[in-house]
């Protein structure tokens, strides 16, 4: 089982593993944003999705899809269309790095200013400086997860 992909919510009552990925893509649709309370939804198709510590709790967002969240934490876990394989959320796995997307949908309410986030610049370097020091001795309460890793 150790080939199998791992993640989970913030808090770690809920964790799961899946044995392949489909499609990953970024969903832009008003759902999503709502949903993920973010500009777009990164999710992926898992196949052969278990669940190995609890399990999320399910809101049924359309006539069509469920979408699951850790009831602890609040975090978004997954969309979930009637009669087809979950998807998950990309950021919920352990190494979401490893997952890129090869597709966005629902571009038709993509927000304006989304497609300049990547050329949005970085902190001034005496901001960041502080922000470094405040930051230092920051310990992440969430599940496993380290606050920074290295690039």
């Amino acid at each position: 089982m150790s080939d199998r992909l791992t993640g989970g919510c913030q808090c770690g009552v809920v964790r799961f593993s899946c044995e392949g990925l489909g499609r990953a893509s970024i969903c832009h649709c008003r759902m999503c944003q709502r949903a993920f309370a973010a500009p777009f939804a990164a999710l992926v198709t898992a196949r052969g999705l278990v669940w190995t510590a609890g399990e999320p709790k399910r809101f049924r967002s359309s006539s069509k899809a469920r979408r699951g969240f850790c009831a602890d934490c609040g975090t978004t876990l997954t969309l979930e269309y009637d009669g087809l394989d979950a998807e998950l959320a990309i950021c919920a796995f352990d190494r979401p790095q490893d997952i890129a997307p090869v597709i966005q949908v629902g571009v038709e309410s993509r927000l304006p200013w989304a497609q300049n986030c990547p050329s949005l610049p970085g902190r001034p370097a005496d901001q960041q400086e502080a922000a470094d020091a405040f930051l230092a001795d920051l310990v992440s309460l969430q599940s496993a997860i380290p606050w920074r890793e290295a690039p």
